[in-house]
């Protein structure tokens, strides 16, 4: 059975969030504020390490730098920007980590002093440092980072690099023009890639009209990290720019550009991607023209989307049900209730169901609710998202927050930190001293989220 890639069926409520649930962080964030240190109190530095610092020998002062980041001692940052001169690289690489691993406020700044450095893999280490100010990641150097990158970079292939931080993260000015100078210096392609794969993990708006200008680099994977990223900050603005990349020659590129044009809602892509959905020889790019499509959801499209509901790939299927909810086509609801009933693939199914419940009929809610403690759980949460945006529509969830399933209640928290208002405050306060520490700390992440985006404190 064909299983729709997890990436984008998280980005169904892209246009109207600001990021997703990090599902990979080292660490739960506050709203407000990077990542606190993975929960261990630091160690004092031991003033021989200090001074390992400054050895003649790189070996002794890349081990003095590594033990340092072992501490966590803040302390020790001024020591550690001042190593960020050392003649040797690998000195140079270590010192990074360790900065990296003390997340305060004044190694943030050597980690941006860093980014100039000119060693491409110290640059590469910076940015991750950056990264992980924000998100609770670490960078690795040596065999170890070298193979957590790989292990990354196919990661990505199948989910898309979906994680980024949560609503109301602060980023500071200074790391974004960092990154985006970062980005713009070829010379140094393998920090450039992860610089703009950052840019989106921040969702640094700043940034939109380089990342423009990068997802028409001729170098494909840094043009297809740039779009990955403008997907993630969903800046409307740069849809329009992108239309171009829909005839690119590379079929990556092209499937990319119809997948971020549609999150963008771009409407005047639409010609484009019905053209590539009805004409374009590689399957894959057809596909992804349909899913463009489908985020975008006009009207126009409506009689490929119910066309879409019969086709006997699931994933297309599930598409076109989708276009039909968004594009509002009420006519469709006789086809859309028949066919959930009988569908048979879990991903398609929930599609319809959500489809249906975007049309207005609550036939299918309670199932889409309770997917949230299954398999399925991050496409139903997203799900829920968007529905949640539609006026009225909180008031149709709170009743689940009763749910015996610590998942569902944990997963409804999630949902409410990106779409609650208000209304969402009470019946989260109360689930702040739920019995389930994660469902009490999805809680605590909401209500903070819900009180940065009405200004409360």
């Amino acid at each position: 059975m064909k299983r729709i890639p997890i990436f984008h069926l998280l980005l169904l409520v892209s246009l109207t969030i600001a990021g997703t649930i990090p599902r990979v962080t080292a660490a739960p964030q506050t709203a407000t504020t990077p990542v606190a240190q993975a929960g261990a109190k630091s160690k004092p530095v031991s003033g021989s390490d200090e001074e390992d610092l400054r050895n003649s020998n790189p070996k002794i002062r890349a081990k003095a730098a590594r033990e340092i980041g072992d501490t966590g001692d803040p302390s020790a940052v001024p020591a550690l920007i001042a190593a960020l001169n050392d003649p040797s690289a690998k000195v140079r690489r270590q010192v990074v980590v360790a900065l990296a691993s003390i997340r305060v406020t004044q190694s943030l700044q050597g980690l941006i002093q860093a980014t100039s450095d000119s060693d491409s893999e110290v640059r590469w280490l910076a940015v991750k440092g950056i990264e992980g100010y924000y998100t609770g990641e670490t960078p690795k150097t040596g065999f170890m980072g070298y193979m957590e990158q790989q292990y990354r970079s196919a990661k990505r292939k199948f989910l898309g690099g979906s994680i980024r931080i949560t609503p109301g993260t602060a980023v500071d000015p200074r790391a974004v023009s960092a990154l985006e100078r970062v980005m713009m210096d070829s010379q140094h392609e393998r920090a450039a890639q992860e610089a703009t794969r950052a840019l989106g993990i921040l969702m640094a708006r700043p940034a939109v009209h380089d990342l423009v200008l990068t997802a028409h680099s001729p170098k494909e994977a840094l043009a297809r990290e740039a779009l990955n990223s403008l997907a993630k900050i969903q800046d409307t603005s740069a849809g329009p720019e992108l239309v171009d990349l829909l005839n690119s020659s590379n079929n990556n590129i092209r499937q990319d550009a119809a997948l971020t044009v549609g999150i963008l809602r771009t409407r005047s892509a639409v010609p484009r991607l019905q053209a590539l959905y009805a004409n374009d020889p590689n399957s894959k790019t057809r596909e992804r023209a349909l899913q463009g499509l489908a985020y975008i959801g006009d009207p126009v499209s409506a009689p490929i989307f119910l066309k879409a509901l019969y086709n006997k790939d699931a994933s297309i299927r599930a598409y076109g049900a989708q276009g039909l909810g968004r594009a509002q086509d009420k006519n469709a609801l006789p086809d859309l209730l028949r066919l959930a009933v009988a569908e048979k693939n879990d991903d398609a199914r929930l599609a319809m169901q959500f489809a249906i419940t975007d049309l207005g009929r609550n036939d299918f809610l309670s199932a889409m609710v309770n997917a949230l403690g299954s398999g399925n759980g991050d496409v139903a949460q997203a799900y829920l998202i968007e529905l949640a945006r539609k006026p009225n529509f909180l008031s149709e969830l709170y009743p689940y927050l009763n749910s015996s399933n610590p998942d569902v209640r944990r997963g409804l928290c999630n949902v409410l930190m990106y779409a609650g208002d208000g209304t969402s405050i009470q019946p989260l306060q109360q689930l702040s001293h739920d019995r389930n520490s994660d469902v009490a700390a999805a809680a605590l992440r909401a209500l903070s989220a819900i009180r940065v985006r009405s200004g409360g404190a």
